[in-house]
């Protein structure tokens, strides 16, 4: 279950919108909607939510490019809207990118290939924290956050504590950006 809202910034304060993403296929067709929710090109920023698994924030200025960041990568590409928002930040073309879920590798392996071994103490000539960095090899999403952490951090939100969020991580953010009451008004 996702949820979505946009917050926009306005002279009066925040204003929030619950958003349907239903028609939303590229991070460009979720920045115009950013825009279409803008009052005189100020800041929006957009929520993206999938039940405590991972959170994403899309910020956008005007007409300059959007800004990202994703809580945790691997899990959000195991979803639809959370793959759209990894291929972009990963440079991958919408060509490379798996057109649906039933495409995904979401066990972590490849077909035909046996499930991993958790017994298995062998070293394999890397880092023991090595498998941690991607998963369905390595051209995949790391665990963990991927993006630009520090795109809130005008509006109250350092990088690190945008890093060390977890839970109900959008009420914090909210919170910190003076805007809690609009976002639960939409929730």
């Amino acid at each position: 279950m996702y949820f979505a809202a946009l917050l926009a910034r306005t002279e009066d304060g925040w204003e929030a919108s619950d958003t349907e993403l239903d028609d939303v296929e590229t991070l460009t067709d979720l920045a115009d909607l950013a825009r279409e929710a803008a009052v005189d090109d100020d800041t929006v920023v957009a929520f993206i939510e999938q039940e405590d698994a991972w959170f994403g924030v899309i910020r956008v200025d005007g007409e300059d490019d959007p800004r990202v960041f994703l809580s945790n990568a691997a899990a959000a590409a195991k979803s639809s809207y959370g793959a759209m928002l990894t291929d972009e930040l990963l440079g991958r073309e919408e060509d490379d990118a798996a057109d649906d879920l039933d495409s995904l590798d979401l066990d972590g392996t490849e077909d035909g290939e046996p499930d991993p071994d958790p017994d298995d103490n062998n070293d394999h000539d890397h880092a023991p924290d090595e498998s941690l960095d991607a998963v369905n090899g390595s051209d995949g999403p790391p665990r963990g956050p991927l993006g630009d952490a520090a795109l809130l951090a005008d509006l109250g939100v350092s990088e690190q504590e945008l890093l060390a969020l977890d839970g109900d991580a959008l009420s914090t953010i909210a919170d910190s950006l003076g805007c809690t009451e609009v976002l639960e008004a939409v929730r």
